[in-house]
């Protein structure tokens, strides 16, 4: 485990190294809403070596072990577009440090969201998302006013403390601005269309963060695979982690 500076913040990063890798575009773990490199798990291990491909795990300001932002639920409060300023500036010179250009971005939930944000303005080699959020739905707000009450006195803060060095920041950074009322107008899918990259999107048809139409209403320029898992919640890596590795590897095989 490594940090890189990025405007200033450390932020945490894993390499993965698979035995045998070659030089195909690296994969690049965008994680969830209250994720972190910890809280991938193997997972993304799983994919390298099921790819072959080397990865990069990180856990963006404020999560995992990366600097906190300071004052996160007053001066430093993020804005309706921190998705798009994490798309734009902080994965661009996190990938600059890291002497990556063009990779394969894979990410979960907020993650997947930023991947297509990043995937629409950047040359990336492939896409894959699971689980992303193009709009705002009734059922996302009323998931994240539940995630609210767990944090609050359902024992959801303590089991997040361990991946967390800052779990207050981490927590109150992504569900204040989800239940704020101006989040209600968040709306990527007009960015979707820009991208041209091959892009496959993974969603199960029990996820209660989001309803199908946040896969439906992608509609790229290049090439598109969707992937809807039965029995499976916000998670397929977890959910479904065989299922989902398995769609991963055999939609990048053919990739550069």
């Amino acid at each position: 485990m490594e940090k890189i500076v990025v405007n200033g913040a450390g932020i945490e990063v894993q390499r993965l190294a698979p035995a045998g890798g070659g030089r195909r575009a690296p994969i690049i773990f965008l994680h969830e809403g209250l994720g972190s490199v910890a809280m991938w798990r193997d997972w993304p291990a799983q994919v390298c070596a099921a790819t072959g491909r080397p990865g990069i795990v990180y856990s963006r300001r404020g999560y995992g072990q990366s600097d906190p932002i300071a004052d996160v639920r007053g001066a430093g409060r993020l804005g309706p577009d921190y998705m798009h300023r994490e798309a734009e500036d902080w994965l661009p010179k996190l990938l600059v440090a890291l002497g990556i250009e063009a990779p394969v971005l894979l990410g979960h939930s907020d993650g997947g969201t930023i991947a297509l944000l990043h995937a629409s303005r950047h040359p990336v080699a492939a896409c894959v998302v699971l689980a992303p959020h193009v709009i705002v739905e009734d059922c996302s707000v009323n998931a994240i006013e539940a995630a609210r009450l767990a944090y609050r006195s359902n024992g959801l803060r303590e089991r997040l403390q361990r991946y967390h060095a800052d779990v207050d920041c981490a927590f109150w950074q992504w569900n204040d601005i989800w239940l704020s009322p101006v989040f209600r107008d968040f709306d990527i899918r007009e960015d979707c269309r820009r991208i041209a990259a091959p892009l496959l999107a993974i969603q199960g048809d029990s996820d209660p963060y989001g309803t199908l139409r946040q896969i439906e209403e992608i509609e790229p320029r290049g090439p598109y695979e969707k992937r809807v898992l039965a029995d499976c919640g916000h998670s397929p890596h977890r959910d479904q982690p065989a299922q989902t590795t398995q769609a991963v590897a055999a939609f990048l095989r053919d990739r550069p």
